[in-house]
């Protein structure tokens, strides 16, 4: 097990992206990969967010990203790894899992 608790973000909205036709919502993303997480990755730690972009944002770090959005500058969904983005619109897995791996996780077997 790893000491390291990544922080995982999920910045999206409700409605589906334009250039993202046939991708999940951002809200499935983000429980898609809690859940892929935590079968790939078993009790090793790691907090995970969702952060809904059209709604009013307290943190401004969280308003920065989400103006990134809305100008165009990423798609949506965003995934971020401790501040670092892993992917944009249609998510994949493999990055995720990868930059995990990087980060100290180790696959169920």
């Amino acid at each position: 097990m790893t000491e390291n608790h990544p922080v995982i973000e999920v910045f999206g909205a409700e409605v589906i992206c334009a250039s993202c036709v046939n991708a999940p919502s951002s809200k499935d993303t983000y429980e898609w990969l809690q859940a892929a997480i935590s079968r790939k990755f078993p009790e090793q730690p790691f907090t995970i967010r969702y952060i809904d972009i059209e709604q009013p944002l307290e943190s401004t770090r969280d308003q920065e990203w989400a103006e990134r959005i809305q100008n165009d500058e990423f798609f949506y969904p965003l995934v971020l790894i401790n501040n670092e983005v892993i992917g944009e619109g249609y998510i994949q897995i493999q990055p995720v899992f990868s930059t995990l791996e990087k980060l100290g996780f180790v696959p169920a077997e």
